[in-house]
């Protein structure tokens, strides 16, 4: 359900170009990303063609009312398209010298390839011919016709492009050629009176011959490509809001396809897989920009080898460095430039934040603070928090050795292994499986950005490093192989050929997007080292933040990986995961069928010494740093078997009759565990079971600290809805420890909390937080029994809910601030009205969510805790939330 929104502003198109212009940098939300920087281009003297932007406000107003305009839209516009005649020198749709546009769409956000486009805008029959005779290149004119042709067609008209396609490749057959830019005048003639009849066949209409009829169609297509499938994938991704519309550029055609002296790249002002300093880019001669971002053609690097712009055209170039130097310098930040080379003159389409992977972000962050170009809390906030995630993602073993079946370029980095699909379909189905999968594309195109978000790595044989599939992987983050050239991939058969080798559908494989190497199956990774430029960023980011950052960790080993990213403690360890193991398992079964406290304590014995090591190790782990343990959690028969042989292996080994067994199962079973017996609920009808575990949390405590380390244990307490049965837990734990402590002659500080996931909890805060010395928020329940959803419904009905914006999120993954959000922030205020020195923290998942972690600064709490691989995260976040 889309929102209502208000307009700031009665002008709807703001022109730029030949030193004029209307709009700057501060406009983004006006005139989206790509109009704000054409504007500031023009206005700080940078080379742009000129052109005008018609407002986001006109896409929001397009949307509200079924695509029709506000009134006075048709005169701006008309206005806009004469005053581009008098600077140009041309008219548009002029039979003799016609001026030509391209059609763009410009989000407030980089949304790269999501949107329409469309080029060469203006021509048809007979301006074609206006433009053989003004630049004397009859093959020029009708290559920049074709391509309108097929453009519009495809994205206006609804003609898929892989008609045009089939049309094209007979032509290149025809004439013994395997390049487009082969073609001759001639045969490119007679290749537009093809495209006209498949526009014909299919559209049922002729191909629109009036300029005006052009525009109007292109800019209604950028429009309404804001809602395609993709866009709306992407931006749900990203969680950009559907209300931001997209504003559209019209800009005079330039052009990269008229020669040897045209040429058309896009460039990056440092490398945006790593983050050096150093100018990085590709380009094509004699070609258009969608040749290079659609991967079409495989393009050469803008310097350092022969072939570069830098060796073919060393004026141009020069020209372009200066450019992107004085752009890095205006905007001070990395920028992604496209540009084009008319006839040996640089034009800059435009200018935006370069999309970077989380280790180029870091390393760009921390050098230009060295180079004084931005401080320290710029630097901090430069960098998106989740971004973080990928400075910690595995690499292939190197004691493990492998040959490469094949190589590209390195892309995005990172490793992955997975059974690779050539279908965006069966990758979307295998990853919603939840199968591990490598996407491998001949190229991909903004239609795949489903199949490219379930994937783990992405593999394409064709494009560079400024191809759609290197910018998007790098966006998210994912581990990408770019130009894979050896491989043949045959999607239709669901086949790739690589060499002799052969690799199916299904087949597993391993990507490097480090390194830019394949290889044929599964193959371990390491995690990767946390360079110094890593630890002088978060080290400034802990400087800002005030909200404590701890782990959920149950084993030592997990404990010490947190400790490495930065946790402060452990907000969240939960003992059932430690009753899992092959060793232990059969105990707590023996435990949960017992019939009689007896029965029971003699299994929880064997338990005792189990547990307490696993205690002794995480102490030990997180030496002076707080540790909060939940005492037993989940329903009793989760530990249980289903399975009817599972079950008679189970009675065997612990020597009871089968019948009984099964009859205990079906006593057990929950049909809703989230409301059913479990956490609190245990420890009130079996008190032995939490007094052990208490046993076991004390002791190993004592023994650590004997040793030598600090040791800060906070027993946790879950499920609680009442003051009265924290009240009684506290007391069953309060007894045990003194008893504990009485026999061992020592003394030992802890607290005693609980965690609030029962609604009436957080509505009765002011009573349970006389029993208690903290609250933890389990936000992953209280969200289930806040809205009635189950995690598991987010493949039934909670993706329906977000499709039809009945949602704005998920609230499993961000925190709902109006529901689930007001409780935890009443529970925190009603708390500490009654117990000023109540610790407050949170641990459900929504600890390593930025969005989530704002929130939790916002309302005060003192710590949030989430998995140790997202600790990083939740450091940046809660700095970027101390910084506003």
């Amino acid at each position: 359900m889309r929102k209502k929104v208000e307009f700031v502003s009665d002008k709807y198109v703001y022109f730029f170009g030949s030193g004029e212009t209307e709009g700057g940098a501060d406009m983004r939300n006006l005139l989206g990303g790509k109009g704000a920087n054409v504007a500031e281009m023009t206005r700080i003297g940078i080379p742009v063609p000129p052109g005008f932007t018609i407002t986001t406000e006109v896409c929001t107003y397009f949307m509200q009312h079924d695509g029709s305009y506000p009134d006075s839209l048709a005169n701006d516009v008309r206005e806009s398209i004469a005053r581009l005649e008098k600077t140009i020198g041309r008219r548009f749709g002029d039979v003799d010298d016609p001026l030509l546009v391209s059609v763009r769409s410009g989000a407030r956000a980089s949304m790269p390839g999501m949107m329409d486009t469309v080029l060469n805008l203006g021509l048809n029959d007979e301006t074609v011919k206006g433009l053989v005779a003004r630049t004397g290149n009859p093959r020029f004119a009708f290559d920049s016709y074709r391509r309108f042709i097929q453009m519009y067609s495809d994205v206006v008209m609804g003609v898929s492009t892989e008609h045009f396609e089939e049309k094209l490749a007979a032509a290149r057959n025809r004439a013994g050629v395997n390049e487009d830019r082969r073609l001759d005048a001639g045969q490119l003639e007679t290749l537009i009176d093809e495209y006209k009849a498949v526009v014909r066949d299919h559209a049922g209409k002729d191909f629109p011959q009036d300029a005006g009829e052009q525009l109007w169609g292109a800019i209604a297509a950028v429009f309404r490509s804001w809602n395609s499938p993709r866009a709306v994938s992407y931006r749900a991704m990203h969680g950009y809001p559907d209300e931001w519309g997209t504003a559209v550029n019209v800009q005079t055609m330039v052009f990269g396809n008229m020669g040897d002296d045209c040429a058309t790249g896009v460039a990056f002002t440092r490398d945006p897989s790593t983050g050096e300093k150093h100018f990085f880019g590709e380009y094509l001669v004699n070609a258009q920009g969608e040749d290079v971002v659609a991967g079409i053609r495989t393009p050469l690097p803008v310097n350092g080898t022969p072939g570069s712009l830098e060796s073919v055209m060393p004026g141009v170039y020069a020209e372009l460095v200066d450019v992107y130097q004085r752009l890095e310098s205006h905007y001070r930040d990395m920028q992604d430039l496209e540009f084009t080379v008319q006839n040996g003159h640089l034009w800059l389409l435009q200018t935006r934040t370069g999309k970077r992977t989380g280790r180029a972000a870091v390393r760009i962050a921390v050098e230009m603070v060295d180079e004084d170009i931005i401080d320290e809390k710029t630097a901090v906030m430069r960098v998106e928090p989740t971004q973080l995630e990928q400075l910690l993602h595995p690499m292939i073993d190197p004691s493990v050795q492998a040959d490469a079946i094949a190589r590209g370029l390195p892309a995005s980095p990172g490793a992955a292994s997975g059974k690779i699909s050539f279908s965006v379909e069966r990758a979307v189905k295998m990853g919603r499986s939840g199968e591990d999968v490598i996407l491998a594309r001949t190229e991909t195109s903004p239609e795949d950005i489903d199949g490219m978000n379930v994937a783990c790595a992405i593999l394409t044989s064709r494009g560079g490093m400024t191809s759609h599939a290197a910018v998007v992987a790098r966006g998210m983050g994912k581990c990408c192989v770019a130009g894979c050239t050896a491989m043949e991939i045959d999607a239709a058969a669901g086949t790739a050929r690589v060499g002799d080798a052969v690799l199916n559908e299904g087949d597993e494989i391993t990507v490097e997007g480090t390194t830019g190497k394949v290889f044929i199956g599964r193959l371990p990774t390491v995690d990767p080292e946390l360079d110094d430029d890593f630890h002088r960023f978060m080290g400034w980011a802990d400087e800002y933040r005030s909200l404590g950052v701890r782990t959920n960790a149950d084993t030592p080993h997990d404990a010490r990986v947190a400790r490495r990213f930065g946790a402060e403690g452990i907000g969240l360890c939960r003992t059932e995961h430690m009753f899992f193991g092959e060793d232990r398992i059969d105990v707590v079964r023996r435990m949960i069928i017992a019939d009689s406290r007896a029965e029971r304590l003699a299994a929880l014995e064997e338990i005792l010494p189990m547990q307490r090591g696993d205690f002794e190790g995480v102490f030990r782990a997180m030496d002076g740093l707080p540790v909060t343990i939940r005492l037993l959690d989940p329903p009793l028969h989760e530990f249980l078997p289903n399975d009817l042989s599972d079950i008679e292996a189970l009675a065997g080994r612990l020597e009871v009759d089968p019948a009984r067994l099964k009859a205990k199962i079906r006593s057990l079973a929950e049909f809703n565990p989230m409301l059913g017996h479990r956490g609190c609920r245990l420890g009130i009808t079996y008190p032995e079971i939490y007094e052990i575990q208490v046993r076991a949390v004390i002791e190993a405590a004592c023994s650590v600290a004997k040793d030598g380390a600090v040791v800060r244990p906070e027993i946790m307490v879950p499920l609680v809805g009442s003051r009265t049965e924290l009240a009684l837990m506290r007391r069953i734990i309060l007894d045990e420890a003194a008893r504990v402590l009485k026999r061992l002659d020592t003394s030992l500080d802890f607290m005693v909390g609980t965690m609030i996931e029962v609604p009436r909890a957080a509505i009765t805060a002011d009573e349970v937080a006389a029993e208690a010395d903290f609250f933890s928020f389990g936000t992953n329940d209280l969200t289930q029994m806040t809205y009635g959803f189950s995690r598991d419904d987010s493949g039934r009905f909670i993706e329906a809910y977000l499709e039809q914006g009945l949602l704005p999120g998920d609230p499993f993954e961000s925190i709902d601030r109006a529901g689930v959000g007001a409780l935890v922030h009443m529970a925190c205020q009603k708390g500490r009205a009654t117990n000023p020195d109540l610790h407050l923290g949170i641990c459900g998942e929504h600890g390593g969510d930025p969005a989530s972690v704002r929130f939790c600064h916002e309302i005060g709490l003192d710590y949030v805790s989430c998995s140790p691989y997202r600790v990083p995260v939740a450091r940046l976040a809660a700095a970027q939330s101390a910084l506003g």
